[in-house]
């Protein structure tokens, strides 16, 4: 990979008495897409507008090019001309698509016979030539947006800000302008910074991920490294990770380690010591889910590294081309099967079921710490009630 563009070092953000951000240490690559992920109140705008030298942090310092960045210094209108941003509301002008392109260039002194070499491959790459001449206000949606990504790109920026911009959209619409800008993102290999709640958008866009809480960065890397191992609960929920059980490491042996939940153990692999609480994360899809005989015993089995549980389904959840079965296996378990799956099981609630995963596929979290697991006398008399608050939790 090559040297880093920009990057903060001890940063701090406060408002007022509040602190907003702090950020150790982190750094861009040149020619990388970064996307910044959190939920609201996390930091994720706060650290944009740091990178994007539209926010002077209280501490700390941003270098942009090898360079520190004095933000008191007229020199940093200088490095924001480096830079370009795409908003999740299109601010066009009164004026035709191709004005509207062009008038960063204007803004630049760039010559009227250059800006039509410079716009119109632009207007090609996102497919909106035949929208030339048209007004921008009489533009869909996306198609405004697309005009904002040509207007920002013409710019041949250093690095590129995408503040949402495809959130407004819908979901057609979002999708075939997200592959058109991959697309262009791979021709030009521009830096590009990008915002998102979306945590598809975040895992399809970025070549890494920032995962932002309270202000910290809670985990930073490739976006399947986080998916798959993601380091806190509040990461591994936004993600996705919608089986994160409490239990206690009781043994653990060459990479082995085999975590209690109270009324059954299962294997996972990792090096934890004995007594460790841990949350174990284990994603939906990563569960195989068989109708199980109606006296089967609630047993955990380990065979070849695969666990086996049997269970109670309690609760069916369609969505449009999957279905999330939740079995109470003395905690829950979601399983995520496709329709066709879930028409040859034929299963209910009520119906006993038999769920199974690999400890390969169960990523362990340790935590400080986390309440001891249920009693199996404690677990059956309201384990329906238990399962649907835990639900309506997530």
């Amino acid at each position: 990979m090559s040297e880093p563009i920009l990057g903060v070092r001890d940063l701090v953000m406060r408002f007022g008495d509040e602190t907003a951000l702090e950020v150790d240490d982190f750094s861009i690559q040149r020619g990388e897409t970064i996307t910044l992920v959190g939920h609201n109140g996390s930091g994720k705008s706060t650290l944009m507008r740091i990178l994007a030298l539209l926010l002077a942090p209280t501490e700390g310092g941003v270098w942009f090019d090898g360079q520190p960045v004095d933000f008191r210094s007229r020199s940093t209108l200088a490095l924001r001309r480096r830079m370009a941003g795409v908003h999740q509301e299109p601010l066009l002008c009164r004026m035709s698509v191709f004005n509207n392109v062009a008038l960063g260039l204007r803004f630049c002194g760039v010559s009227g016979r250059e800006i039509g070499k410079r716009v119109d491959p632009w207007l090609d790459r996102f497919h909106i030539a035949h929208l030339r001449d048209r007004p921008a206000r009489a533009i869909s949606g996306g198609e405004a947006q697309r005009v904002s990504l040509a207007r920002a790109l013409v710019l041949d920026p250093d690095v590129l800000f995408l503040d949402e911009p495809f959130s407004g959209l819908d979901a057609p619409t979002r999708e075939r302008l997200l592959a058109d800008f991959q697309e262009v993102l791979g021709e030009t290999s521009v830096t590009t910074i990008f915002t998102t709640h979306d945590r598809n958008e975040a895992l399809v866009m970025g070549d890494r991920m920032v995962v932002l809480e309270a202000g910290r960065i809670a985990q930073f890397g490739e976006p399947d490294e986080i998916y798959r191992r993601p380091a806190s609960e509040g990461v591994a929920r936004f993600v996705g990770v919608e089986n994160r059980i409490p239990g206690t490491v009781v043994d653990f042996t060459d990479n082995r380690v085999r975590v209690d939940f109270g009324e059954a153990e299962v294997e996972a692999r990792g090096s934890v010591a004995p007594g460790q609480s841990v949350l174990l994360c284990l994603r939906p899809e990563d569960v195989t889910l068989a109708a199980a005989d109606t006296g089967a015993a609630d047993a955990a089995v380990q065979t070849g590294g695969e666990n086996v549980l049997v269970g109670t389904v309690v609760r069916i959840l369609p969505s449009d081309s999957s279905i999330r079965v939740v079995v109470d296996c003395g905690f829950p378990v979601v399983a995520l099967v496709t329709r066709a799956a879930y028409r040859e099981l034929k299963l209910e609630p009520g119906d006993r079921a038999r769920v199974s995963f690999f400890a390969t596929d169960a990523h362990l979290i340790p935590q400080v710490s986390v309440p001891p697991a249920p009693t199996a006398a404690r677990l059956r008399p309201g384990a329906r009630r238990r399962v649907q608050a835990w639900w309506r939790g997530h």
